[in-house]
């Protein structure tokens, strides 16, 4: 079974940034496709970005465009996802999840929520100008 754990969320300044990162346990030995979306308070979860299996295809969404940077560390059982978010603004206060689909390698469809199968708790980040 697949579990999903972010940490690296907190209350920053406008302008700050900001490292998120997720654990993945669990699946297939060789890794899957890891993403995150957001949430805002009374909005829809969006798609932020994700990245497949190896590391070497990505895909970001519209918000944060041109301020995230999407990684991934793949050692032993454990599969690292992170998030670097720059030049934060208040704007981008969310939930932020981590998101996969055990099945899929590539990340192309992680980009839609009804293809997220495995969901972290999700970490607040809070950004206050």
């Amino acid at each position: 079974q697949v579990q999903l754990v972010e940490s690296g969320g907190g209350s920053v300044q406008a302008g700050d940034s900001l490292r998120l990162s997720c654990e993945a346990s669990g699946g297939r030995s060789d890794g899957y496709a890891l993403g995150w979306f957001r949430q805002v308070l009374g909005k829809e979860r969006e798609f932020v970005a994700a990245i497949s299996r190896q590391g070497g295809s990505f895909y970001y969404g519209d918000v944060l465009k041109g301020r995230v940077t999407i990684s991934r560390d793949n050692g032993n059982a454990k599969k690292t996802v992170h998030l670097q978010m720059n030049s934060l603004e208040p704007e981008d206060t969310a939930l932020y999840y981590c998101a996969a689909d055990p099945t899929s390698i590539g990340a192309a469809n992680l980009r839609y929520r009804d293809r997220i199968t495995v969901w972290g708790q999700g970490t607040l980040v809070t950004v206050s100008s």
